[in-house]
């Protein structure tokens, strides 16, 4: 037996925001073999990010004697703070699946789902049943998964990955870390400030190596001053013996470790959905091939977050789903033009330490797009008020050196970029982002506004006018 279905979302994180009352006339189904809340919730951002913050109690608690105050600091309590960080994250998505289940128009298959045909699913069931679905529209949100590369002696020995490292027994005394993205950068600064020994390995000249170079460079300084961090090398292969995982790599030295995090990089779920057999097109890294209104190639089939994101973070999926979400009841009710997904302007971050954000072009992208016409300026934390808090005795702190650097045209007065490393990065890129999405001159950003002093977010006022000499210059 077949049911159809007005609506059938595929993937509970950002594509269950989608069906809200304005939904409750029709019949709709969400299917997802997870737990509610997808990547973001139960895996991703917000897990890694309860972890990050004792991770920043213990690095503000070692500067203590180097400050005045005697601080002293063991080895975390791991189950402790794993727990209390997934009895919450636990019990939202249950509520989350229960919330849904108790709607009278929402059917939840919990499975994993396949097309057969256009717009025809099969769910297999995670209790070993099946059910198969038609739809007048599908939505497929289905996120990503690790990336698991074929290394050497992998498959014989107990790796962990992003989706499993956050809930492992206990702190490994040896981490390794294969990696050197924001996932495996964040996760060596946890376990590191935790007290395991870490070790990172990465086949680029410097970690973050897709963030702009003076970032990229001034974060590696601070990360190899913590832990052991390997560059420009692969990992060969891994062999399990009485000391652990040994890690080989092609250089010819070796890292025995207790715990081998593997984070090189997510790879899209469309092949589990057997996507081409509903006419839905992937490209070339199996991303769901969308326009700018979301819609896949097959008709009433959408797309949105990490399935068809070349941008895979949660701000972007939530901002996809808004765009399906109004999309769909335009055309549901038959009226109202269709609205667009904007991506010019995509900021990220990396809550290491210290924080790294962005927004816009690097200094290499910007330059071979707009060569001669391309102006920089640069101000460092420490040259600011509150910068002097933070140096002192700890100037070679990657977080007490960092600084914001912007990118403008001379022609236009625009932002094209910025990048900024040190305290509180996440937070102090907002006004750029906002200055690039409504097209505000460089030129009088800085004097039209108040800065608080003696707030950090006074070296963003200060690169603004630096920026703004250059351009006059």
């Amino acid at each position: 037996m077949t049911d159809h279905y007005d609506l059938v979302v595929i993937g509970a994180g950002s594509g269950n925001t989608i069906v809200d009352d304005r939904f409750d006339h029709l019949k709709v189904a969400i299917v997802e073999r997870g737990p509610f809340g997808g990547t973001c919730l139960n895996r991703g951002c917000i897990p890694s990010k309860m972890f990050i913050h004792p991770a920043e109690t213990t690095v503000a608690a070692l500067r203590g004697p180097v400050l005045g105050v005697p601080t002293d600091v063991g080895p975390a309590d791991w189950a402790a703070i794993r727990d209390r960080i997934f009895t919450r994250v636990d019990a939202n998505a249950q509520g989350g699946r229960e919330k849904r289940r108790s709607a009278d128009n929402v059917d939840v298959h919990v499975g994993t789902a396949r097309f057969t045909g256009e717009r025809r699913l099969v769910v297999e069931l995670e209790d070993g049943g099946s059910v198969e679905l038609t739809a007048d529209h599908v939505v497929l949100a289905s996120g990503s998964r690790p990336v698991v590369p074929p290394i050497g002696g992998l498959a014989g020995v107990a790796f962990e990955t992003s989706d499993t490292i956050m809930r492992i027994p206990a702190l490994p005394p040896r981490l390794g870390v294969l990696g050197g993205g924001y996932v495996g950068c964040e996760l060596a600064h946890v376990f590191a400030s935790y007290g395991s020994q870490v070790v990172q390995v990465e086949g680029e000249d410097r970690l973050l190596a897709g963030q702009d170079a003076d970032v990229a460079a001034h974060f590696t300084a601070g990360a190899r001053r913590r832990y052991d961090v390997r560059l420009g090398v692969q990992l060969e292969r891994v062999s399990h013996g009485p000391g652990g995982i040994t890690m080989h790599l092609d250089d010819g030295s070796t890292a025995e470790v207790d715990v081998l995090l593997v984070a090189v990089g997510r790879v899209p779920n469309s092949d589990l959905l057997q996507v081409e057999k509903a006419g839905v097109e992937t490209d070339e890294h199996g991303l769901i091939v969308v326009d700018e209104h979301q819609r896949t190639t097959a008709d009433s089939v959408w797309a949105l977050g990490d399935a068809s994101s070349h941008e895979p973070l949660k701000h972007v999926a939530n901002q996809d789903a808004r765009t399906v979400q109004a999309n769909l009841l335009a055309v549901l009710s038959g009226s109202g033009e269709l609205v667009v997904s904007d991506h010019r302007f995509v900021p990220q971050a990396v809550f290491a330490h210290p924080q790294v954000a962005s927004v816009g072009l690097t200094e290499a992208e910007a330059r071979e797009e707009h060569g001669d016409d391309l102006v920089i300026a640069r101000h460092d934390i420490a040259d600011v008020a509150f910068g002097w808090a933070l140096a002192g005795e700890l100037d070679d702190d990657a977080e007490a050196t960092g600084f914001v650097k912007l990118l403008a045209r001379r022609s236009t007065g625009l932002l094209v970029g910025a990048h900024l490393i040190g305290p509180m990065a996440s937070v102090l890129v907002q006004p750029l982002i906002q200055a690039m999405a409504h097209d505000l001159p460089v030129r009088g950003l800085a004097r039209s506004q108040y800065w608080i002093h003696p707030s950090l977010a006074e070296v963003v006022e200060n690169a603004l006018l630096d920026l703004e000499a250059a351009l006059d210059a």
